[in-house]
């Protein structure tokens, strides 16, 4: 799979988006591997708010939003999906598929080993995150959804 990369020059001076990036490496499902950057802000033992973004944005969306939950004492870790913001970006259109959105950032929960976590999804971040809540439920306790749903499979 060819692999895109935004340079991180390019998200220099962002207003109102002072957050180090953190990144992740994954395989991508083509015996190569994909990084996945995600912002984690709060207290490091502090209860987990994981939120998703949707379609067309990234991390970015949250940042007013961090410093009202990083106050209240809560850890915040918002991922950029695969193709958005400083992740990694497929470069062709056939290397993205809903199950591989879903099996890309399964991988990137798992590998984060995030537990107690109250999963805030949006749009596409809906549909991808609650798919990991039912893969993995032993490491979600609650469950916040905006703007999204969960597709049904044809029969």
């Amino acid at each position: 799979m060819k692999i895109l990369r935004t340079p991180d020059d390019r998200f220099g001076d962002l207003p109102d988006f002072p957050f180090e990036p953190r990144y992740t490496e994954i395989p991508d499902g083509d015996r190569g591997m994909l990084r996945i950057h995600h912002i984690d802000e709060g207290p490091a033992k502090g209860p987990i708010v994981l939120c998703m973004h949707g379609q067309p944005t990234w991390s970015f969306l949250y940042r007013r939003m961090l410093s009202i939950l990083t106050d209240a004492g809560l850890r915040v870790v918002a991922p950029d999906l695969v193709g958005f913001g400083r992740s990694d970006k497929p470069a062709a259109r056939e290397d993205f598929s809903y199950n591989g959105r879903v099996a890309w950032m399964n991988a990137w929960l798992i590998a984060n080993d995030l537990r107690g976590v109250t999963f805030v999804g949006q749009d596409w971040g809906g549909l991808i995150g609650l798919r990991l809540v039912a893969q993995n439920p032993e490491r979600f306790d609650r469950v916040v959804v905006s703007i999204t749903g969960l597709p049904r499979r044809r029969e």
